[in-house]
């Protein structure tokens, strides 16, 4: 037996010296790179790809098969002028044994300097296209010999299948790639993308064991300009038969700027455990973490249905921050706002749900400064921008986020203010002065309002319930909004709330789908006091009291001026609990009286304002000028009804009133203008004409219409005196012709 075994032994001993005498004779008598022209006529025929090899090949048999490429270039067939990829180096090798048991083992994989040039023509060919189809043959003359060998061939494919089920197993030491780079260039979209000094190396590579990775290149594109450094670490796990993959541990980390952030740098990151389940069809992201310069937000990601229509779930989680210092550092520079302390504090929490053309946010819970809101935001088609908001929030001061005043703007409200100040100063608080025959500003502005372009392609569902509201300096109670819009038509179905004691409500429809917008408004008021709206931080109002208003209103074009040029309707309104502010009606009527009576005052007025019970009427609107035919206003023991125009487009009024004493017949304060009983049917004549901010400072005694109170006065003496000749001499009839005679 052991003379056997030395006999077994020297028999391997001899058949190995054999093999590596064999190897020997093969890689030192044997010389591949005599053969780079059939090499290259096999990449051609087999992969429709030209080959160059510049540089020599370098191999090993045994018990290395070792393969080493320098300086090699590939193009596509169809354009070999042109390559699309060159190497300047690649060296692999695997044992030769393994093999034979379906094992790769492989010691590191090394390419240096790849170098990838992708592009698509001006029609949209790629020069990449025709890589991997087999060289066109020339068909060969059917015969019907030629159809019957087929069959081996299908058998031959049936093994390879039969013996590519059971997958080969990987052991490879190392991976690593070198000065990579991949250029892609789209000249039909004028799109440049770059990724260069790609480094990548991995540790050992086997199936089921962690396969530490490392990741880094640099980014660049062209449309918008961006540059960009990223890098990938994390460890690999892979299952091919259960087709479930995993990188463990995952941290990617960089840096990118461009025209986007205005020359800001945003500084990134993203950690967690990633899943890739390709029987579940499922991907997850777990013990999300992300960061962005200031931002810091956690959250859960996962996508189900992969190979159908992927469906994502999660939830997501961005900490407390200063929303307009992180604005500021990624480029995105804020207009000056009223409050410069506004968007200083942001934080959200909601649930993910979407699919591969929209995004749901809900269980949405957002605080903005001092406001929170909760509810569902939600994005239902990326393509058609199809928004869906509603939210529910407890207060939101509107005014904090309006632009602030420019200087310029400034200048001109101080300029506006100075004129009209002058238009009221020379009109005089009694009312005696002439009066300005137009007012002094145009009031609206002829910049366009509306994106119009944005409407016309917008998709919208809006739903917001505040408990407050403050805009305009004005607190609003249970505010409650609900509009939509599709293909241009932007419907305000519901818009209403509470305003101090009063209450609103509006519907208003605007179609941008005309080349001239067109916009309708049904507004109702009641109780609204519009004190707060008249007054100015330098300017009192005019006028207090209680505001009912109707109002169907119609009106087109893009700008403020254009929609008060076209404004159309009709209106009613009752001004209940009113006062005139700092114009006292008593005293001028009192001085008419006093003319009347021949006497002169011989005291002042006991108050500056003029109180009244109501004031109503309606409005008739054509083309910016509102006509109001029927104005009633009741003061105690007074009564006053006019008629005249308000230019909405100007904002100046040309009224003409008359005054009626209605049965207070008490002493005035002065003597001079003590109301008897025969100027208690007398109509005292009143012209407003002026800008609107006079308010009732625009408001004088009609001299032309004293004439006729004279003229009725003295009727009415006469009348008198024939009473006492005639006495019960003349018939009741004759009495009231002569009344009537003298009252003209």
């Amino acid at each position: 037996m052991k003379a056997l075994g030395k006999i077994l032994a020297l028999f391997f001993l001899g058949l190995l010296l054999l093999i590596v005498a064999l190897g020997f004779a093969l890689t030192h008598l044997f010389d591949p790179n005599d053969y780079k022209d059939e090499i290259r006529q096999l990449a051609r025929d087999k992969a429709n790809l030209e080959l160059t090899l510049n540089g020599d090949i370098g191999w090993s048999l045994f018990p290395w098969l070792g393969l080493e490429l320098t300086d090699a270039t590939l193009a596509s067939a169809s354009s070999p002028d042109q390559p699309f990829a060159d190497l300047r180096l690649l060296g692999l090798s695997v044992r030769v044994l393994p093999l034979l048991r379906k094992q790769v083992q492989m010691s590191d994989i090394r390419i240096d300097g790849l170098n990838l040039k992708l592009q698509r023509d001006a029609k949209g060919r790629s020069n990449w296209e025709d890589i991997g189809r087999p060289a066109p043959v020339a068909a060969a003359t059917a015969t019907p010999q030629t159809s019957q060998p087929t069959a081996a061939p299908a058998d031959s494919a049936a093994s390879d299948n039969r013996a590519s089920a059971q997958p080969l197993k990987l052991d490879i030491d190392s991976l690593i790639v070198n000065s990579a780079r991949i250029d892609y260039h789209d000249l039909q979209k004028g799109q440049q993308f770059s990724a260069e000094s790609i480094q990548l190396t991995t540790g050992a590579i086997r199936e089921g064991a962690a396969i530490p990775l490392k990741l880094s290149a640099f980014f660049g594109t062209n449309k918008p300009v961006l540059r960009a450094r990223s890098e990938l670490q994390g460890e690999l796990r892979f299952d091919r038969a259960l087709k479930r993959y995993q990188l463990e541990d995952a941290k990617l980390s960089g840096e990118v700027s461009g025209e986007p952030f205005a020359g800001q740098t945003l500084t990134f990151g993203a950690q967690g455990q990633l899943l890739v389940d390709l029987a579940a069809q499922v991907a997850e992201w777990n013990g999300l973490k992300l960061s962005a310069n200031q931002l810091r937000a956690l959250g859960e990601l996962k996508v189900r249905d992969l190979n159908s229509q992927p469906k994502l779930s999660g939830g997501l989680s961005i900490a407390p921050l200063n929303l307009r210092e992180f604005l500021a550092t990624i480029g995105q520079k804020l207009p000056p706002l009223r409050d410069e302390k506004s968007l200083g504090q942001f934080e959200l929490v909601t649930r993910l749900s979407g699919t591969a053309t929209s995004l749901n946010l809900d269980e949405l819970q957002v605080k903005l400064d001092d406001s929170r809101f909760n509810g569902q935001i939600a994005i239902a088609d990326f393509a058609k921008r199809a928004l869906r908001v509603q939210l529910k929030g407890d207060k939101l001061d509107l005014d904090r986020y309006l632009p602030a005043k420019t200087q310029e703007r400034k200048d001109a409200s101080a300029a506006r203010t100075a004129e009209v100040k002058a238009s009221v100063a020379s009109a005089g608080q009694s009312g005696s002065t002439p009066l300005p025959n137009a007012p002094t500003q145009q009031a609206w502005s002829s910049a366009p309002a509306l994106p119009i372009e944005l409407l016309r392609t917008l998709d919208l569902q809006l739903g917001l319930n505040l408990d407050q509201l403050s805009v305009q300096q004005q607190a609003i109670a249970n505010f409650k909004l609900q509009a939509h819009s599709l293909a241009g038509l932007l419907t305000l179905e519901d818009l209403r709330g509470n305003l101090g004691s009063g209450s609103f409500a509006a519907q208003a429809t605007v179609d941008v789908r005309p080349a001239v917008p067109l916009l309708k408004v049904q507004k109702t008021l009641n109780g609204i006091a519009v004190e707060p709206f008249l007054k100015k931080p330098d300017q009192p109002s005019p006028l207090k009291g209680l505001l009912d208003l109707k109002a169907d209103l119609s009106t087109s074009g893009n700008s403020q001026q254009a929609w008060v040029d076209g404004l159309n309707g009709n209106a009613s309104f009752s001004l209940n609990d009113g006062v005139l502010v700092d114009a006292n009606l008593e005293q001028q009527l009192c001085r008419g009286i006093a003319t009347l009576n021949r006497k002169v005052l011989s005291s002042e007025p006991r108050g500056k304002d003029t109180p009244f019970d109501s004031l109503q009427g309606s409005l008739t609107l054509r083309n910016g000028v509102a006509h109001n035919p029927d104005l009633q206003v009741r003061l105690p023991g007074l009564a006053v009804n006019g008629n005249g125009d308000l230019d909405l487009r100007i904002l100046g009024l040309d009224y003409r009133a008359g005054i009626t004493l209605t049965g207070d017949q008490r002493e005035m304060p002065d003597p001079a203008c003590q109301v008897n009983e025969r100027y208690a049917d007398i109509e005292w004549p009143l012209r407003c004409r002026g800008p609107l901010e006079m308010g009732a400072k625009a408001c004088r005694l009609d001299q032309d219409g004293m004439g006729k109170v004279t003229a009725k006065l003295a009727g009415k003496k006469i009348s008198e005196k024939l009473e006492e000749k005639l006495g019960d001499k003349v018939s009741p009839e004759l009495k009231d012709a002569l009344k009537g005679l003298f009252n003209q």
